[in-house]
């Protein structure tokens, strides 16, 4: 439709032309004198010095159609100003229509023939308007060069005019661009040609003047000026075809695959001067189809549904690595043939499309992977609900924001008798029960808590949001009646009892401890045969157990109950040691040996802090010391808490407790909790940075367990990670868990950070943290902690006779394995960096 009212409007301005076009040139014919037999020879060889000039200069496509430039100003300008208007319009129409009849194109023929007549017309009338009134006789009007000149640049204007109008409108609308447009393509080019036809007039005007046949001079001049001028534009085309070749595949360097195929469906149509362009992916299950104008995509969808489209088509194969992966296409309302250069740029640009689908399509590959393991590091397989790991993150980032609008708590769920599920039905059926209970617990929670499972048959939900207390209590009551409704498994309908134990969040204390309490509260229900429980400090063995060593500590400071024991750090590939880690323990006279765990949150509280943990230093450096006198020259990394830090002398001390056992500062490694809050981090920096700068090595202990890893270790001038044990002892089993040990490992190998395992115990764990690129664990898999002196005797006693080695080789000799950056034997940690 739009082409026919197109093609009709064309018709129509080209008719108009033409009649005005005739109109002049049978106005000529009627006035014109007669011509003396001496002035036909001047007369025919003008004729053909116009028809010469008229042909094409060079030729530019635009979309279907092709533009010519030619150098024909020139010769009518000459015409105008040595021959009376009548016979110089006569002149130009023979002459135009014996260039242009050649094209075999009637319309074009008509059309052009009657353009330039029209030209003539209007530069004569200004020629003749200037005063300059040419005749037969010579003799009767010899204008001065200075009027002669500013004539011919007055009908040179006119010309140009009239010429551009006529010229522009019948390509705006044949190639359906907008006029604007079709007058600024190249428009330095036609004034360049435009500017020389008017000195080549001017010359040729003032040689006639002295002999008429010289204009037969003007042939060769005409000819030289179109060789020199064609092959100048031509190089100046091709320079801007490639110029805009650079720009344009400029903007296919994007990450998103549909911006790239918009961006090449809206910018080839101009690069190539097409009406239209496609793009077809073919590689896709569905074929995927583009289609655009300039500046514009048209359609996008399928090929199927795509609307018929017409006109001529012009294909581009777009290949990838493994073969053709879709076509580019460029459509026009004609039949064209692209030149050589034209060809090859085409090609060009279809292999830097391809290269840009490919880089789009890669990154989008890479950006699924990367959510998927995102996803998996966070959420349970087996329901879809969060797992430990992100309920902590969620609990932390709370707890650090304190949130104005309403108090938090914890709620554990644990299914009382599901063992018997499992032995019973068999896990297919439990996996079933859990699936349906995590269901109908994330369809009861608010939209703002947070559901998750921590394992086995035990679930926890963050409440957010609650008013007061008591709202805690009535939230979870909710919750677990959603689970007294039968579930069905394979038939049979089963009914399953739980308990819950709440925690409101504590004014103190953190997410563990929030874990803890809640934990105490649902055994609390669970023995009680309630439903749920709230956590109350009166029945908290823990913590009346910790009022109870709190008054036992400076008893314990004076006779020296605290001792250190050293677990050895071993290369996971050699089975050789490389370092050691001091592990404080309470020698308790009633309750035996008690861990950090049971009575360090003590010892914060009580003030007797820097005492204890002066101790522990101690006594690790003076360890240090022994081992490295009998050759072992092993780090030994102690623990440090988080308000350890907070004392602006704690380095100092620690310096002067290397100073004094001659320990190089490089030897020792201070481990940090990652439950260090941002806030907290704010007041240690100082310190952190001093111990550093001195030399002291610092690690993060439980990587990924914190509040937050990230912003903990960008803010961390660590050496090292410490994988939390939680991880390790899955890493064999758990999907997840793999994730986060790779994930771990690949963010340290970035920082060049070191990992270390905690908690290897299985030579298939060791495989599965090697293979996925950690080098370094500890264990009861090579020993467990022990006295200084019993180390150093095991370390000299080896395995497989050789000194200092706890495990054999992990691969045989012989085998070809990724080996870890080599080392100097003497430096049991090579890995650490400077």
């Amino acid at each position: 439709m739009n082409d026919a009212k197109t093609d009709k409007q064309l018709r129509l301005y080209v008719g108009l032309v033409a009649f005005v076009g005739v109109g002049c040139l049978i106005a000529s014919g009627l006035s014109a004198t007669s011509m003396p037999p001496g002035k036909l020879p001047f007369l025919a060889a003008l004729t053909v010095i116009i028809a010469a000039a008229s042909g094409p200069l060079i030729l530019l496509r635009v979309r279907s159609e092709n533009r010519s430039f030619s150098a024909a100003s020139g010769s009518i300008l000459l015409a105008v100003a040595t021959l009376p208007l009548p016979w110089a319009i006569i002149c130009t129409a023979l002459g135009v229509l014996a260039s242009k009849i050649v094209i075999r194109q009637p319309i074009k023929v008509i059309f052009n023939s009657a353009k330039d007549t029209i030209a003539c017309a209007a530069a004569g009338s200004v020629v003749f308007l200037a005063g300059i009134h040419p005749a037969i006789d010579r003799a009767r009007d010899v204008p001065s060069v200075p009027r002669l000149m500013l004539s011919l640049i007055a009908a040179a204007i006119a010309y140009a005019i009239v010429d551009e109008i006529l010229g522009d409108t019948v390509m705006s609308l044949a190639t359906r661009t907008p006029w604007r447009q079709v007058v600024r393509q190249n428009w330095d080019v036609v004034m360049r040609i435009r500017g020389v036809n008017v000195v080549l007039a001017l010359v040729t005007v003032l040689a006639v003047r002295q002999q008429e046949m010289l204009v037969l001079a003007m042939a060769p001049t005409v000819l030289a000026f179109q060789l020199a001028t064609k092959n100048k534009i031509q190089q100046r085309a091709d320079h801007d075809a490639w110029r805009r070749l650079a720009g344009t595949t400029d903007r296919l360097n994007v990450t998103d695959l549909t911006k790239v195929l918009h961006a090449a469906v809206s910018l080839t149509p101009d690069l190539f001067s097409a009406d239209g362009t496609e793009v077809e992916l073919r590689d896709l299950e569905e074929p995927r189809l583009i289609r655009g104008s300039i500046g514009r995509v048209v359609y996008e969808g399928t090929v199927a549904a795509a609307p018929a489209r017409d006109g001529f088509l012009i294909e581009a194969s777009l290949d990838g690595p493994s073969g053709p992966i879709g076509v580019l296409r460029l459509r026009f309302r004609k039949s064209v043939k692209l030149n050589e250069s034209e060809q090859y740029k085409l090609q060009t640009f279809a292999s830097s499309l391809s290269t840009a689908i490919g880089n789009a399509r890669a990154y989008a590959e890479l950006k699924r992977i990367n959510a998927e393991n995102a996803y998996a590091a966070t959420h349970d397989p087996l329901t879809g609900l969060a797992n430990r790991r992100e309920l902590l993150d969620q609990a932390s980032r709370i707890f650090g924001v304190r949130a104005p609008d309403g108090m938090f708590a914890m709620l554990l769920i644990d299914l009382n008798h599901f063992k018997e599920v499992n032995d019973t039905l068999g896990h297919a059926a439990g996996d079933d029960v859990l699936r349906e209970v995590a269901r109908r617990l994330e369809n009861a929670a608010q939209p703002r808590d947070l559901v998750a499972r921590l394992g086995g048959d035990e679930f926890a939900i963050l409440l957010t949001g609650l008013p007061a207390p008591a709202v805690a209590t009535h939230r979870a009551s909710d919750l677990l009646a959603t689970l007294e409704r039968t579930i069905e498994v394979d038939g049979m309908q089963l009914t399953i009892e739980a308990a819950g134990g709440i925690a409101l969040a504590p004014g103190s204390g953190g997410v563990q401890e929030l874990m803890r309490r809640a934990d105490v509260a649902m055994y609390e229900a669970k023995r009680g045969g309630r439903r749920t429980a709230i956590y109350a400090h009166a029945r908290d063995t823990a913590d009346v157990g910790r009022l109870v060593l709190g008054g036992e500590l400076s008893r314990a400071v004076t006779r020296r109950e605290f001792v250190v024991d050293f677990q050895p750090i071993v290369d996971l590939a050699t089975g050789e040691v490389v370092s050691a880690e001091a592990l404080a323990r309470w020698h308790h006279p009633e309750h035996g040996d008690l861990t950090p765990m049971q009575f360090l949150e003590t010892v914060e509280r009580s003030g007797q802090l820097p005492a204890f943990a002066d101790a522990v230093l101690e006594e690790s450096l003076t360890a240090l010391s022994a081992w490295r006198e009998a050759g072992f020259d092993l780090p030994v990394a102690v623990n440090v808490s988080p308000r350890s830090l907070l004392d602006p002398t704690f380095p100092a001390t620690v310096l002067d407790r290397l100073g004094g056992h001659g320990v190089p500062a490089d030897r020792l490694v201070l481990e940090l909790a990652e439950t260090l809050t941002l806030s907290q981090l704010e007041v240690v920096d100082r310190t952190l940075h001093e111990l550093r700068d001195a030399g002291v090595k610092l690690a993060l202990d439980d990587f990924g367990t914190g509040v937050s890893s990230l912003s903990v270790l960008s803010r961390l001038p660590v050496h090292q990670l410490k994988i939390d044990r939680e991880f390790v002892v899955q890493v064999e089993t758990s999907t997840e868990a793999a994730a986060v040990v790779r994930s771990t490992v690949d963010l340290a190998r970035s920082l060049h950070l070191i990992v270390v395992a905690d908690g290897v115990e299985s030579e298939p764990q060791r495989h599965a943290l090697w293979e996925l690129g950690c080098l370094t664990g500890q264990g009861h898999l090579f020993a467990r902690p022990m006295r200084a002196g019993r180390l150093l005797a095991t370390l000299q006693r080896g395995s497989g006779g050789r000194p200092g080695f706890l495990a054999g080789p992990l691969h045989k000799s012989g085998s070809v394995v990724r080996m870890a950056r080599r080392r100097n034997p003497r430096s049991p940690l090579p890995h650490l960096p400077a």
